[in-house]
Formats: C-alpha cells, structure tokens, sequence
C-alpha cells in the first residue's frame, strides 16, 4: 500500500496553497465569480440578479452593492425551503445534507445547509494541511503513515425523508475519502454510535489495537480521553500506549486553557497544528509551525469579506447595524478586529458565521480567531473581548499554578453596580481575592477601556471558584454534551439564568 503521504502528493500534484498577498485578490475574485456563475439560476440568483453581477467589470463592488450581509435569522427562510425538499433555492440541485451547528451551548441548533462541493473542499483542505504538517522539520518521518484517530460526532444522521442532518464532522467522518479509510480511527462501526459515552468507551477498549501518528478534536475531549485511557489501563502517559503520537491537530476554541493539563499526560511533545473548520466549510488552517495564525484558504469554495468590529457597524450586543460596511481582502489592516462574512458552495451568501477575527500576517494571509461577535462583554464601554478574557485567565491561572481548563463570565446589569461575574474552573481550591485582582490588573494591562470604566461604571468584580468537571456537566445537563460542544465564555440570557440556577445547586 502507498504511504499516505504519496497518495495526499499524488492527489494534489500543482494546487499551490501558499498564496502571497498580491496574488490573494485575483484568487479570491475567480472564487466569487465561479460561486455566482454557479448559483445564477437558483432562487436566491435570480433574485438578487446574480447574472448581471457576474459579468460586470466591477463584480465585487456590485456584489456588495446588491446582495445584504446575512446571518442565521436572514438565510434560513431560504434554507428552510431547501430543508423541506425544493431543489436549487440557494444552490443548484438538491441540498442532500443539513450541519447541526451548536458549538456552544446557548441557543436552538441551526442547520446549516452542507453539498457535496462542501465536502470535496473540506477533504482538499485537510490534504493540504497534512501536506504542510509533513514538510515540517520537527515532524518525524512516517508519522503521516500511522493511524490518524478523529475524536467526531457520530456518522448517524436524522433523516427527514427527504434530507440528512447531524454533526459536521459525522457528514464529513461519513464520506471520509476511500484513500484515507485505512489510516482512519475509529472504525465506522464506533463511528456511527450516537451515544457519544457508548463511543469515548468503545474507543477507550480498542485504544491499544491503534497505533496513531495524529489525533483530532476539541481540546475538551482529548483531555477527557486522555485521561480515561491513562486511567483504565494503568499508564504513566498517553505515549505508553500510542508511542507515535505526534501531532495534535485542534480548532474551535482556544487551546491553552487545556495545553498544560494535555501536556501533563504525554510522555513527549506533542506537535500542535490549529484548524479552522466551521460548519460553513474549511476556511483556514495553520501553515507554519510555532506561529500563532491559520493561513485563509483563499480557492477552497469560499468568498471572504471583513467588516470592522466596531460601534459603526454592530450595537452593544454585538448585532449588525444596517448601515455596515464589508470590506475586500485587499482593503484590510493587520491588528484589526473583523467580523467574518463568507460566501460558500454551500448557499451561504454574504453569510456572518458568528466570528471576529484579526489579520496577524497579511504577507501570508494569516488570521487569528480573536471571539465571537455575541461573546463580549461592553456593559459601559469596557469592550471586552474573549481574547482578552482568554489571555487573562491563563496568565493568573499559570501565574497561580493551577490547572484550569474551563471559565464563563456573565455580565451583571441589575442588582446594584454594573460588573463582571467570573466562574473559573480549577483542578484544586484557590485564593479567590487573590485571583481576582490579579485577574484584574491583567485585564487593565491588556485592554485600556476596561482601566477607565473599571474606576468609574464598572464597580463590581466577583469569581467564583469551581472544579473542572462542573462544565462538562453543566453542557450535559442542557443536553448538549458531545465531541463538537464548546462551552460558552460569556452567558448571556436563558444561558446565563439555567447557569446561575445549576451552580446553586451543587
């Protein structure tokens, strides 16, 4: 049998994926102009005129001009109509796949209309990352060749009579390239189990019949399954039983509240490669080792625009205004907190996915996920943005030598003083003042409008200790555990009201 990374080279032989900024806009243009000649003759198409957009010589300023930024609430009558079965409404044919989007726990599931091009250009961009990842230096050679393990959802998916639904990765572990299938763990029998602690069991007993160079999931869960392996089979490490294990590939929420913890149970390095796989497509993944940025997948299926995260285009709560303005690839700053709008072979149009984003490297068209455009706290003007919050809470985690995987913060506007209640999860009990004013003056040194409200407006600050495993059951309890459920940083609403309530009960 050919190596992996034979088949990965031979597969894609000629597609260039390292795109230098000056060639990142005529891709990008070619991008938006296949998915409009594409879906000219859908509902949505000729609705929006899509042919008279096309062939115009200014075709992305027009396209802005007379197609509005979307979101779930703007798109999904349209999907819906697609969902019930009517062929071509925002893509051509009919829509045979529905992602499940929940990646936090607050709020109703979406479906996300996904096609069969969706899932072509998510197996091209995973290519290309292992590709990247195999050029490493710091790689051993043969790893690629070992057993790639996919901690997903379950390839079991609703079926309505008409269309399937379930998780991304469940679509995507489901049609998983016939090339690829013998390196690839679970079997599709664990795959398909629905009880996702049926499957961590299963995968657990089959553990030392593996023999993986590469594992993927959700920080969260790979923590858990380490530490149940190590556990049920008497280890001193995870590389007891899985010697090769090398890379760590990892997306959806930061990994640094879980990397120590991670790190504990290896008997080596592990190699961390950061991913950017939404339920709307593969839109980025990190090129270079050791950098702190996912390169944009700039002719895989998807049309970027950028709009300022900023009091001109959203409200307080992080809504679009609608007068805001998106922006180009080439109209960007590095440093600069965007939303991401994206358009897709899937039938999402001009689509807001949720996400800010910050440009760290335009030479190689690198970003980094900075939050999302609902999970930020500016009660009074503090801005407070989940990357903040992030660095902050491992800071004084480290700095304290606690083991701390999980937080929440919920923004307090009644009762007295505007503030910020924080809940921090520890694998041991701690100073809880202590942590709070270093908590503090780590927030003040990282975000200058928190200073000022913070000795004005913004009087209260309060944390809470808990121990780590309380998240994970709080997910649990609102029935939305799972390999793809992240736990929200900041509550707000019915989330935030069930949180309270459940924490008083312990």
């Amino acid at each position: 049998m050919s190596s992996l990374t034979q088949i990965v080279k031979k597969a894609f032989t000629g597609n260039r994926y390292r795109n230098p900024i000056e060639r990142a806009h005529a891709s990008q243009l070619r991008t938006l102009k296949k998915l409009l000649l594409k879906a000219g003759n859908t509902q949505f198409g000729q609705f929006y005129h899509f042919s008279d957009i096309v062939f115009n010589d200014k075709v992305m300023r027009l396209f802005r001009e007379k197609v509005p930024l979307s979101n779930y609430s703007t798109m999904n009558p349209w999907w819906q109509k697609a969902y019930a079965g009517e062929e071509s409404v925002t893509w051509p044919g009919k829509m045979k796949y529905f992602a499940l989007s929940s990646g936090t726990s607050e709020g109703a599931s979406k479906y996300i209309p996904v096609t069969k091009n969706t899932i072509k250009f998510i197996t091209r961009g995973s290519a290309k990352q292992l590709l990247r990842i195999a050029r490493c230096k710091e790689i051993p050679a043969g790893v690629l060749n070992k057993h790639y393990i996919m901690i997903g959802g379950s390839t079991t998916l609703q079926f309505n009579g008409v269309n399937f639904s379930g998780d991304l990765s469940g679509i995507t572990s489901g049609n998983v390239p016939f090339w690829f299938e013998p390196y690839t763990k679970p079997e599709p029998q664990i795959r398909a189990l629905k009880d996702w602690h049926s499957k961590i069991e299963d995968i657990i007993e089959n553990a030392p019949n593996w023999d993986p160079g590469t594992i993927a999931g959700v920080p969260a869960w790979i923590k858990l399954l380490f530490e149940r392996i190590i556990e049920r089979y008497n280890l001193k490490s995870i590389h007891d039983i899985w010697p090769n294990l090398t890379i760590y590939i990892w997306g959806g929420v930061s990994v640094e509240p879980y990397r120590k913890s991670i790190d504990a149970m290896c008997g080596k390095p592990l190699n961390y490669w950061e991913t950017y796989l939404a339920s709307e497509g593969f839109l980025a993944f990190q090129a270079r080792p050791y950098v702190s940025g996912m390169r944009l997948l700039l002719n895989n299926g998807v049309y970027y625009e950028f709009v300022p995260f900023n009091d001109d285009n959203f409200d307080g709560d992080g809504n679009i205004l609608p007068h805001a303005k998106a922006l180009s690839l080439m109209e960007v700053d590095e440093g600069v907190d965007y939303a991401l709008a994206i358009t897709t072979c899937s039938g999402a149009w001009r689509y807001l996915i949720g996400d800010t984003i910050r440009f760290s490297s335009l030479k190689h068209v690198e970003i980094k996920i900075t939050g999302r455009t609902k999970h930020f706290l500016s009660l009074c003007g503090e801005h407070l943005s989940v990357e903040n919050m992030n660095d902050a809470f491992n800071f004084v985690s480290n700095e304290m030598g606690l083991i701390s995987n999980e937080f929440c913060v919920i923004g307090v506007t009644n009762d007295g003083p505007l503030g910020h209640d924080w809940y921090i999860g520890s694998d041991k009990p701690f100073d809880t003042e202590l942590y709070k004013q270093k908590l503090d003056a780590k927030l003040g040194e990282l975000n200058d409008d928190y200073i000022v409200e913070r000795t004005h407006a913004l009087t209260r600050m309060n944390v809470t200790y808990l121990p780590n495993e309380v998240f994970n059951s709080f997910l649990e309890s609102q029935g939305k555990g799972g390999a793809q459920v992240k736990f929200p940083r900041v509550l707000k609403g019915k989330i935030a009201e069930d949180w309270v309530k459940f924490v008083k009960c312990l």
